[in-house]
């Protein structure tokens, strides 16, 4: 789809902690169970950092086709606790933890993943952040690349028992 067409079918905005719900079934789908945040972890993040959550809304159904999820904090080194402490997420932080990119199956391959991702850093940079670290799988490395990022290399994170890489975007 075209930015255009992306435009016209899904809003994009900050969740609402009633979305909650719909976060963690996405979260579930999107994710082995090893991987996924908790129906704790998420229902925290959906009311307590809205302003680092980016959902996109099927304008057609009204539903969650996919989002965006991180928390702000002046820590640079990317640790596990960021998905099971919110009490880590400092709104005025100059960077951002991102915990979780979502695209349900049905909506993916549409450059969905991209225009969520784009628009996110679009926005954390005019709240004056300077930087965003994620993690991924070997898999998603070139991916995460053609984003903008920089890999860094294998993390210290060990969440879900896997092997991640530490990726960068300097805002």
């Amino acid at each position: 789809m075209t930015r255009a067409e992306l435009q016209e079918r899904f809003e994009f905005r900050n969740v609402r902690a009633e979305e909650a719900d719909q976060t963690i079934v996405i979260e579930n789908i999107c994710f082995p169970p090893n991987e996924a945040c908790s129906p704790k972890s998420m229902t925290e993040r959906a009311s307590q950092a809205q302003e680092t959550f980016l959902v996109a809304v099927d304008k057609e159904t009204g539903k969650i086709a996919g989002f965006l999820n991180g928390i702000a904090t002046d820590e640079e080194v990317f640790r596990d606790e960021f998905f099971t402490d919110i009490r880590l997420h400092n709104i005025k932080g100059k960077n951002i933890m991102i915990l979780g990119l979502d695209v349900l199956p049905e909506y993916r391959g549409q450059g969905l993943a991209r225009e969520i991702m784009e628009r996110y850093l679009k926005r954390e940079k005019e709240c004056g952040r300077r930087r965003v670290v994620l993690t991924c799988l070997d898999e998603k490395v070139k991916m995460y690349e053609k984003m903008g990022y920089k890999d860094l290399g294998i993390s210290g994170s060990v969440w879900g028992g896997e092997k991640w890489h530490d990726m960068e975007y300097l805002l």
